[in-house]
């Protein structure tokens, strides 16, 4: 067993404990209303022990702060998980990651002990063609630290996750102050059933494994 960093002991637990059920995308094993609580130590671990195309997930966040919704300009950027959707993002993560720069200068500007920051993501009423699944994004301060707090409506724990985690530690960055923790509440948490052997690979410790993404 590789060793478990949080990220890979959560792997475990939808393996072992999750319940299993179909939808359009196909079969999945699942477990609702989990929670990651991350320090540094604990992003560290992951970063360290788990490959993260961090480079792409990098550009990615740029683009989305940009409001860049052209699916070819995420390409030009070397990421094609995109390319299902579309032309065009409607209604996704550009649409909402817009509002992150100008958030992140009031923090630093204010720095209030007694106020939520938050980055509300998706909307009920919009036609989307991929619906954020990172739904809210909350920055409070105390005792001079950081703390972020996020709502997961729904996770691939395979692929969506690790770079959700990471994207959020981008932005924890943004804000000038020390990183208490990163914690995501996670609504619905998922292994897709095409991606459950490699998952097991995965925590063998076979580096090599890669998953399919299921659209």
């Amino acid at each position: 067993m590789k060793q478990a960093n949080k990220y890979y002991t959560m792997l475990g637990d939808i393996l072992a404990r999750g319940k299993v059920r179909s939808n359009k995308k196909g079969d999945i094993r699942y477990l609702l209303n989990e929670q990651l609580h991350l320090t540094p130590a604990d992003l560290l671990d992951i970063f360290e022990g788990h490959g993260i195309a961090r480079r792409k997930l990098k550009s990615e966040l740029q683009l989305f702060i940009q409001g860049e919704r052209e699916v070819a300009k995420y390409r030009e950027a070397g990421i094609n998980w995109w390319d299902y959707c579309g032309a065009i993002l409607v209604n996704s993560y550009p649409t909402y990651f817009e509002k992150l720069p100008p958030l992140v200068a009031k923090i630093n500007r204010e720095r209030r002990n007694s106020k939520n920051y938050v980055l509300f993501l998706g909307a009920t009423d919009a036609e989307s063609n991929q619906a954020p699944c990172l739904s809210l994004v909350q920055f409070q301060i105390d005792d001079g630290e950081l703390v972020v707090s996020a709502y997961q409506r729904s996770s691939d724990a395979n692929l969506g996750l690790p770079a959700d985690i990471y994207h959020l530690y981008l932005m924890a960055r943004q804000v000038d102050l020390p990183l208490r923790s990163i914690t995501l509440n996670l609504g619905n948490v998922h292994i897709y059933d095409n991606n459950i052997e490699r998952t097991r690979r995965l925590l063998d410790g076979d580096e090599s494994v890669r998953f399919e993404l299921n659209v």
